[in-house]
């Protein structure tokens, strides 16, 4: 606690920390503004009362910080930029041109980032339409004309690039990453009202249900604290060696490899595919033709929040998107090759292609064990609630894990924010 009070203390005292965290309160001060700034020709009594009968919307707003109970214009939340950028990452690993942009440091990051906005657009179109047909087929918004359509539509594309844009000066001004801490942001707003829904629906022995809740709570919580710290230590070794004029003494160092390498980032990209057959599903249902009203229909039913189908598929998504973004931001090769130019070697194991095929060894076995981890955590709601009977836990391991995860990525950017101003301190 002590510790915590003194970073406290060193946060407020430095004028960078200071300014960069009253850049990111005041973000995220205004995207809760908009949160509350609703489109105009919606009935939102109706509107929260099929949120209320909906667990699959009820989701979707959790995701969306309260933006689509309210509908405001930034309804659609982030999952237009963030499948955007899944099928941006997936496109980079088949076509070379873009593998090879992906590697020219800023200017490859800018003009990735600006393919992903371009493409954010069509799919958000897509869904806006969508969100449309919904509300109009359940009496939530009347049949609009051209002009409202277009209008409609164009409110909620810009509410979509608002928050991107929210997220990117975050990332950039304030702490930590812009995106994650936006989504943060959206769940803990949420908190409140979802604990109320659940403790609701306790009602018998209400005091030991909400023991029994508390306790699994904090259990979730230990254990994502303790899968995000844990980290594999390989030792690497290196030989005396002479440089120029200077002489180096032998070392001795580890290659720390983290548990969890892909953080919170395979759970978001899973929210975002998981969701979308129930989106599909409840637009295509209302159409005249039969076939795919029937498709619609078997979508809708089969990928309900807590059935079997749906959390299969989202256990599997966990785990795929683990494995995918460890093997984007690990690389063996490189690391192989940066430990052999330093005259360094892992005990055993023969400097160049063995040192490589060892370290994806062991990547693939620890991130097997934090994939899995990430599944269960995932479809905790479905696995407790079929053994506990308690309801409504849509939040569930999901936005415990964002929660947490967000705030240790958080503190540690603090932290070395705090170690770099040391460091500058002594070096002048």
């Amino acid at each position: 606690m002590k510790d915590i009070t003194q970073k406290f203390s060193l946060l407020l005292k430095d004028p960078t920390l200071r300014t960069k965290t009253i850049v990111t309160f005041v973000l995220i001060l205004i995207f809760r503004i908009f949160a509350y700034l609703p489109v105009p020709a919606i009935d939102l009594a109706q509107l929260r009362a099929l949120f209320n009968q909906s667990q699959f919307l009820s989701l979707l707003d959790i995701f969306s910080g309260g933006t689509l109970v309210n509908f405001s214009v930034m309804a659609l939340g982030l999952a237009p930029y963030i499948n955007a950028s899944i099928i941006i990452q997936l496109v980079t690993m088949v076509i070379p041109k873009l593998e090879a942009l992906a590697k020219e440091g800023e200017y490859g990051r800018f003009k990735i980032n600006q393919y992903t906005r371009f493409l954010t657009v069509p799919l958000t179109l897509v869904q806006a339409v969508g969100i449309y047909v919904l509300l109009r087929n359940q009496k939530i918004i009347d049949v609009l004309g051209p002009v409202e359509f277009f209008s409609f539509v164009m409110t909620l594309l810009a509410g979509t690039f608002i928050l991107v844009w929210l997220g990117e000066l975050i990332s950039e001004f304030g702490l930590g990453n812009g995106i994650s801490i936006i989504i943060f942001a959206g769940i803990v707003g949420r908190i409140p009202v979802v604990l109320g829904r659940t403790i609701s629906t306790f009602d018998q022995e209400i005091g030991v249900n909400i023991i029994i809740f508390l306790a699994i709570a904090l259990l979730v919580i230990g254990a994502v604290v303790f899968i995000n710290e844990a980290v594999r230590k390989i030792p690497v070794y290196y030989a005396r060696r002479i440089k120029g004029n200077k002489m180096y003494q032998a070392a001795s160092n580890y290659l720390p490899l983290k548990l969890n390498q892909a953080g919170v980032i395979p759970i978001i990209f899973a929210v975002s595919f998981v969701l979308f057959p129930q989106i599909i599903g409840n637009f295509l249902q209302y159409v005249p033709n039969e076939f795919f009203s029937g498709i619609g229909k078997f979508l809708a039913t089969s990928f309900q929040p807590g059935g079997l189908v749906y959390n299969l598929i989202y256990f599997f998504l966990v785990v795929a998107f683990t494995f995918f973004y460890t093997i984007i931001v690990f690389n063996p090769q490189k690391i192989s090759e940066d430990i052999q130019k330093h005259g360094g070697f892992i005990p055993g194991i023969r400097p160049g292609s063995a040192t490589k095929s060892y370290l994806q060894s062991v990547v693939y076995k620890i991130t097997t064990f934090g994939a899995l981890f990430l599944g269960l955590i995932a479809i905790l709601p479905a696995i407790i609630s079929a053994f506990t009977g308690i309801s409504n836990l849509i939040i569930g391991g999901t936005g415990i894990l964002i929660v947490v995860s967000v705030v240790l990525e958080t503190f540690k950017t603090i932290d070395s924010q705090l170690v770099m101003k040391n460091y500058d301190r002594y070096t002048k």
